[in-house]
């Protein structure tokens, strides 16, 4: 009969790498890496670390921080978004979608960039921003001033738009119409007229659910900040990326600005937000479920005109 192999500590011939005195294989330690980091958590503090600038559009996290999310990357979550601690957002009352400068401070082991200091909220000095009033304690009124959207001898869509339906600051207009009809071109032409006769108005287009290639043809475009989630991004993405960009509509109205806001489509934002409540057990017609319609609704009854300054068309 053949020996039986003992098991304990390796020998002076074996690899003492390759095993532990149990005779099991060890496990070699990765180097730490930034891009296995988790998402969206509170990253160690590193207070060595020197200062850096940083800014971002401030996103909250139910749990009662944030991080600061890139324009340049289309406001989506990066592992390297500064980290807001929750005592800093009680401190000056910050809301989601404020545009946010600071300094920043790298933590240990690359887990990303933690924010130390707000140097500016939006243009102003954060203390200030403390006494600026909510988005619903302002006082809306009707649309008074009228937006001119023609520009020229063309394109007639807008001198069109001003003779027959004209819109007016704080309004909310619908655009229905079949597929392949125009829609697109229109809020181009639209979006041009606003951004040539109202250069003071900050112009966003939001595109949920859109083709790669529009996207791209919307940013040659449009002269103003275009924001989308194509359509190769999950429902997740549409939803998150459609309730930021609302708050931020309503944080630059809140600070006196007017904003005018394009977004296509209100019908594919209603399809995301299906998919993403899930099945409740009530479902209307067409297989909407009943709750699905509850954010769009609101998000597009968010326009409007206040009496103290500001509005959101």
């Amino acid at each position: 009969m053949g020996k039986k192999k003992q098991r304990g500590k390796p020998g002076p011939g074996n690899n003492p790498g390759r095993s532990n005195s149990n005779g099991r294989p060890r496990r070699r330690r990765r180097p730490p890496d930034a891009t296995r980091r988790p998402v969206d958590v509170e990253p160690p503090e590193n207070p060595d670390a020197p200062l850096e600038p940083g800014f971002g559009l401030l996103e909250l996290h139910p749990n009662g921080y944030g991080f600061l999310r890139s324009p340049d990357n289309n406001y989506s979550r990066e592992r390297t978004d500064p980290f807001v601690p929750g005592t800093m957002i009680e401190k000056y009352r910050l809301r989601p979608g404020l545009m946010i400068h600071g300094m920043v401070q790298q933590a240990r082991k690359q887990q990303g960039p933690r924010l130390r200091e707000i140097t500016e909220v939006d243009g102003i000095k954060p203390e200030d921003y403390v006494n600026v009033k909510m988005f619903d304690e302002l006082t809306p009124i009707n649309p008074e001033e009228w937006l001119r959207l023609e520009v020229g001898p063309q394109p007639l869509t807008t001198r069109v738009m001003d003779l027959l339906t004209p819109l007016g600051k704080g309004q909310r207009a619908l655009i229905v119409a079949p597929p392949r009809t125009g829609k697109t071109i229109m809020l181009q032409h639209i979006s041009l007229g606003v951004s040539t006769n109202h250069p003071n108005i900050k112009l966003i287009v939001l595109l949920i659910d859109e083709r790669p290639e529009e996207v791209t043809d919307m940013r040659r475009t449009v002269n103003g900040e275009v924001v989308a989630s194509s359509l190769d991004q999950d429902v997740e993405s549409h939803v998150r990326l459609s309730q930021l960009i609302v708050e931020r509509c309503r944080r630059l109205a809140e600070m006196g600005q007017d904003v005018f806001l394009l977004l296509d489509s209100i019908t594919r934002l209603a399809r995301a937000f299906n998919k993403w409540v899930g099945n409740t057990g009530r479902t209307m017609s067409g297989g909407v479920d009943i709750k699905a319609m509850d954010i769009p609704k609101k998000l597009f009854a968010t326009a409007r005109a206040f009496e103290e300054g500001g509005s959101l068309t």
